[in-house]
């Protein structure tokens, strides 16, 4: 089969890969309909993380090609969405919501990559959800957000615990942010501020929820939610970026006693303990459990009441992969899916 491997940071590759099978009796073999390429994966095309011939990709929908004996929740034929972390969804740690830490927690890349024609999924059962039938073409990009940027958005806006009658600040316009807009406005915030200075971005933003549009960013960034908010900052506020500046400003941005969400992957994030400490803010945040909000999430999709899909600004086929990174690289691209 065909699929994407990162031999080294920038160097990208669509080559030939050895056909998934099953290994354990709780796998299944999905052969893929879409994946595509998420901002995290510029961390090892930039040199921050290790790249050595590493299998890329983590997001994925398709159809269940097998399943191993132990395979109960899905068969053959199934049309799934995964999360991008692999979870038995039945320890105590999963049942508490939390599917990202699971005592199996394996996430979808290096030995997997989903950036290909075929993935072997394990723990099939617990990491997969079967679409309520097979899904009309349209629908293929929204139900792939879900895997990843649409799951990560909404477990942050739920961690900053945006609702009704709160203002949500999004410190964020990639992917992940902008499905944060969006989960923001499902749960019922009253005011979305979006900080984006991309205008492409604000436009999508405002599609999706936001009631205002912040480009400062840093400590000016800071100083103008707060006079949006009566000098109180944001009930809510959501990290979807994961730099010193992106981190410290949504700290700033919380009011005393709000809620601050997390997920942006950080490098060399140094958090003063003393400016945390006076900030009086909740704070929670890491890998998204993806897996505790899928069949909810598949359902608003498959009723149409959402479009997360809208956030795919450039489709490419598998083997221009490379094109893909260095749009995403170069942002000129928010967000590539890539078909098979």
């Amino acid at each position: 089969m065909r699929g994407v491997v990162m031999h080294t940071p920038g160097d990208v590759r669509v080559e030939e890969r050895e056909d998934p099978k099953i290994v354990e009796p709780t796998d299944a073999i999905v052969k893929l309909s879409a994946t595509c390429i998420c901002g995290s994966d510029l961390w090892p095309y930039r040199g921050v993380e290790p790249a050595d011939h590493t299998l890329m990709g983590h997001e994925y929908v398709g159809v269940v090609e097998e399943v191993g004996s132990e395979v109960r929740n899905v068969r053959a034929g199934d049309f799934v969405v995964g999360s991008f972390v692999i979870s038995d969804n039945t320890c105590e740690i999963c049942r508490a919501g939390f599917q990202s830490k699971c005592v199996h927690a394996e996430f979808v890349h290096g030995g997997i990559g989903t950036q290909a024609e075929k993935a072997r999924i394990p723990y099939a059962d617990g990491t997969l959800v079967a679409t309520p039938g097979q899904p009309d073409p349209e629908l293929i990009p929204a139900l792939l957000a879900a895997s990843d940027v649409l799951g990560t958005g909404w477990f942050a806006a739920v961690a900053a615990e945006a609702g009704p009658g709160r203002t949500v600040a999004v410190v964020g316009d990639g992917a992940v942010g902008l499905m944060a807009v969006l989960a923001a406005r499902e749960l019922g915030a009253e005011r979305i501020i979006a900080m984006s200075r991309h205008p492409e971005r604000q436009r999508l933003a405002r599609y999706y929820g936001a009631t205002d549009i912040v480009e400062e960013r840093g400590e000016a960034g800071v100083q103008r939610i707060k006079e949006l908010t009566d000098g109180l900052g944001a009930h809510s506020v959501i990290e979807a970026v994961g730099t010193q500046e992106s981190f410290m400003q949504a700290v700033g941005a919380t009011r005393g006693g709000g809620h601050l969400g997390y997920v942006g992957v950080n490098y060399d994030v140094q958090i003063p303990g003393i400016q945390l400490f006076f900030a009086g803010i909740h704070t929670l945040g890491g890998p998204a459990p993806v897996r505790r909000f899928l069949p909810d999430l598949i359902q608003l999709i498959w009723d149409r009441k959402i479009d997360p899909g809208k956030v795919f600004d450039l489709t490419l086929p598998l083997e221009r992969a490379p094109e893909g990174y260095r749009a995403m690289d170069e942002r000129r691209a928010t967000k590539v899916l890539l078909t098979l």
